[in-house]
């Protein structure tokens, strides 16, 4: 997504970030069948007109590639705009059906403790994800920013798992199986999973932790000489919502307190702005946000 170019927080679907693991199926709508079954009284298949019949609800949220941010990495600084360093990040409107309805349909196993959501890719990208979740705030979506999902970002449906790392919100989804435990998928043990400076290995880590980053100025665009400019970025966090952003202009010496733009909705993209006057001399940018749980982006 090309962050450095855009306003606001929603992120128009055409420029929505895309991954995929194994290329984008080409799935006929009235032929797919999305499946709950496993740990259940009663296991269901829904057409996409039977997803339609429901009660459907709308947030908007923000999605993130779980290896967003990758090149800050480098040994190196990256030469790099705001969409080459931080683009696997968007944010839209997400309408679409809970997931906790659909479950109550099927009746839950009390033993039932996880699921895990497998997409209809030819990679069958799947993830387990604790019941708790589902429950929470999870849902079917059918629709994006007000239309049809495009192909690249699900269609005909996928899972959101609001503030849940990106590859959680599996795409082209075809069925969901409650289950006791996690299923150690490929894609959460040689996938998703994150080796440690001691050798072990770290496992479903889910939140996003708050993040920033200043979409204007940016490298590549270009600064007309001294004088008033704004300081503009976004902040996210998978915990909830976004407190305070803070801006330094010296390299982290010193910070300012940043406005936030309404509206400040949880888990989704946050919009800060900050006048600065910028006397021509060589600055450093930088960026910092907080959530409302009192995480401090380090």
């Amino acid at each position: 997504t090309p962050l450095q170019f855009l306003d606001g927080i929603i992120t128009p679907n055409g420029l929505h970030f895309q991954v995929a693991h194994n290329g984008v199926p080409d799935i006929d709508p009235d032929e797919h069948r999305f499946v709950i079954h496993g740990l259940v009284k009663r296991p269901l298949i829904f057409t996409l007109d039977d997803l339609s019949r429901y009660p459907r609800q709308s947030r908007i949220l923000f999605l993130e590639c779980g290896g967003n941010g990758r090149p800050l990495y480098s040994k190196e600084p990256v030469k790099g705009d705001a969409q080459t360093i931080q683009g696997l990040l968007s944010c839209a409107e997400w309408t679409g059906v809970s997931l906790a309805t659909l479950l109550d349909e099927a009746g839950v196993d009390p033993k039932a403790k996880w699921l895990v959501a497998e997409g209809g890719d030819a990679a069958a990208m799947s993830r387990s994800i604790p019941l708790t979740k589902a429950f929470d705030d999870a849902f079917i979506a059918l629709y994006q920013n007000g239309e049809r999902i495009r192909p690249s970002n699900g269609y005909p449906m996928r899972l959101i798992v609001p503030g849940f790392h990106g590859n959680m919100n599996v795409k082209w989804l075809r069925r969901i199986k409650l289950t006791e435990g996690p299923m150690m998928t490929k894609d959460e043990t040689s996938h998703y999973s994150m080796l440690l400076k001691d050798g072990r290995v770290g496992q479903f880590k889910f939140p996003t932790d708050a993040k920033s980053v200043i979409t204007q100025p940016s490298p590549g665009l270009t600064m007309k000489g001294p004088g008033f400019y704004e300081i503009s970025g976004l902040a996210w966090s998978g915990s909830g919502k976004i407190v305070k952003a803070e801006v330094s202009a010296d390299g982290g010496r010193s910070w300012a307190t940043a406005a936030l733009a309404e509206p400040v909705l949880s888990k989704a993209l946050t919009r800060f702005r900050l006048p600065w006057r910028w006397d021509g001399a060589p600055a450093i940018l930088q960026s910092r946000a907080t959530d409302d749980t009192g995480y401090v982006q380090p």
